[in-house]
């Protein structure tokens, strides 16, 4: 049952025919992973936390700084050598204090994420490199996991669901990049600390993340299973495109 200050709380969302007040309890019950507590895990672990995710576990070994602020909105400047992890869970538990906020303050590998991805129903991707999403990719395979990945730079974005840890038949991170230009020896690919980022489009991508996160926990909804969102918020584009799933993609394949 959910107490009255929780039907006030969550009153707007529960009115939502599709979410309800047994929506409403199952994303109580729920546990998310947000790998990230920067441009993109940000405003995911935010609206997660405010929608009443019951569970948030949110891994980031850096420490805030100055230049952070343009768009990570869950740390302030009083905590410039904070920890991400920590001023995210000061931040989430402020919002709402209901959520239990799970922090790691250490960068994920191959030894930590399995423990940590362990008890959790799904992964929210905030990181900005093609080794630790293909590393994420992998183990939401081998997890049985729903991943749910977001990628900015300069005013563009992209928002993409990858189910293949519970639905072989879908494409995985990998299809999409079967090899990052680090990996075949080209130049690295720009990242937003040499290109720039708009600070408003990590909070479209990882407000769209949450979205996302919230329509797979409650199975309602059009699933972007299969599909890549990109947005370009210079010249007001949306797009979405279909992922085809690679017949030789060496993690569909193990």
């Amino acid at each position: 049952m959910l107490s009255n200050d929780q039907m006030v709380r969550y009153s707007r969302q529960i009115l939502l025919r599709q979410i309800g007040g047994e929506g409403q309890r199952r994303l109580g019950a729920a546990s998310v992973f947000i790998l990230g507590a920067g441009g993109l895990g940000s405003p995911a672990a935010s609206y997660l936390a405010a929608a009443g995710v019951g569970h948030l576990v949110i891994a980031d070994g850096d420490r805030v700084e100055l230049s952070n602020l343009q768009r990570q909105i869950l740390h302030a400047t009083d905590r410039i050598g904070l920890l991400k992890t920590e001023s995210a869970a000061r931040t989430l538990q402020a919002l709402n204090p209901e959520v239990r906020v799970t922090a790691f303050g250490e960068r994920i590998d191959e030894n930590n994420l399995k423990t940590i991805i362990a008890g959790c129903d799904l992964i929210v991707d905030g990181s900005d490199n093609f080794a630790t999403r293909y590393l994420l990719n992998q183990a939401a395979k081998e997890a049985g996991k729903v991943l749910i990945s977001g990628a900015v730079l300069g005013f563009e974005g992209q928002i993409a669901t990858f189910r293949h840890g519970v639905d072989p038949a879908a494409p995985c991170y990998r299809c999409l990049y079967p090899v990052s230009g680090e990996a075949n020896g080209h130049e690295a690919v720009p990242t937003c600390a040499t290109a720039g980022v708009l600070g408003a489009v990590t909070g479209v991508v990882g407000s769209w993340q949450a979205a996302e996160a919230i329509k797979e926990l409650l199975g309602i909804g059009v699933s972007l299973s299969g599909s890549l969102v990109l947005i370009n918020l210079l010249d007001g584009i949306v797009h979405r495109v279909r992922i085809a799933k690679d017949p030789c993609c060496p993690v569909c394949n193990s």
